[in-house]
């Protein structure tokens, strides 16, 4: 198997593309793709400075580390969920990863740790207001997250989603005809109001496979187990099911993910951050301030749940 740019022996083909590559042109490849994405989705511009949510995972370290070498100002933060022996070893990888941004890049690693903020680890807190904890664990990251880029000024969030991420997510809109969910769903969702960071997806041009791939031939120390939390997801299953129509046609996920993006591109030629009916009814959250259509956040709700079902000591 030979590179298809430069003819010496490839470490990796990709199917869909029905080409093969070496190191230097496989992450000259990456990169490309990254960059389209940005250009094509007008993500952001050398001047802005990126927050990445990064959860010791492959993919959102690699966006990081793809994003430092092509030169933006990017810093990362991660919430640590407090599930054992899972959060200890993504906890670290993040950290090994950040010590070596911050030495090369000057880039910064911002940590909310759930245990301390919130009084009690994921697992804990969905126990105590009878939710999945998948569900728990969403509520929290997408408030922390976005918080954490509004109050400190970032001008964009990035989020690790790649092709195969996204293809399953849409998937599962179509089986369920979830209407609201297929007309937000973008790798570019602008700030509309006040309170609302911009968030991005940079990696949807790229499967999978070939972020991890650059992760391993980049030296990226990432953690390879799934959450622990997350067995049973119908995600899971969806990708499951992508994945075995990818191997009998190589290119479905792409053509599946990109034509629907396409599409809504035709019938919408700028994809809004939100509906008119969400800008209408949008206001701050009276105990947090955060964007809300109640009175009372989801987080904040949740928080209320939590906190009144702790046994006093």
């Amino acid at each position: 198997m030979r590179c298809r740019k430069c003819n010496t022996k490839a470490v990796i083909g990709l199917p869909r593309h029905n080409a093969a590559f070496c190191k230097v042109c496989f992450n000259e490849y990456v990169h490309d793709q990254v960059r389209r994405a940005i250009k094509a989705e007008r993500m952001f511009n050398r001047d802005d400075r990126i927050l990445v949510a990064v959860s010791g995972g492959k993919d959102s370290l690699a966006l990081w580390d793809i994003l430092l070498k092509l030169g933006y100002r990017t810093d990362a933060l991660y919430v640590d969920l407090g599930i054992a022996d899972y959060s200890i070893k993504s906890r670290e990888k993040v950290e090994q990863f950040a010590h070596m941004a911050a030495q090369s890049h000057g880039a910064a690693l911002l940590i909310h740790t759930v245990q301390q903020e919130e009084g009690a680890g994921i697992r804990e807190l969905a126990d105590l207001i009878h939710r999945p904890t998948c569900s728990a664990c969403g509520t929290i990251k997408r408030y922390q997250f976005n918080r954490a880029a509004v109050e400190h000024g970032y001008d964009v969030l990035a989020t690790g989603h790649n092709l195969d991420d996204e293809a399953a997510r849409l998937l599962g809109n179509v089986l369920h005809w979830q209407e609201e969910y297929l007309d937000k769903q973008s790798p570019n969702l602008p700030a509309s109001v006040e309170g609302f960071a911009k968030k991005v997806k940079p990696l949807y041009r790229l499967a999978e496979r070939e972020t991890a791939a650059y992760a391993v031939l980049n030296g990226i120390d990432y953690i390879v187990e799934e959450c622990p939390m997350a067995k049973g997801s119908k995600m899971l299953l969806y990708k499951e099911v992508l994945n075995r129509l990818e191997t009998e046609s190589p290119g479905t996920k792409q053509a599946f993910y990109w034509g629907f993006l396409e599409k809504q591109a035709r019938v919408r030629p700028t994809t809004p951050a939100m509906t008119e009916k969400d800008r209408l009814t949008l206001h701050p959250c009276a105990t947090c301030g955060q964007p809300t259509t109640a009175e009372v956040c989801s987080y904040c709700k949740m928080m209320v749940r939590a906190k009144a079902s702790i046994p006093d000591s």
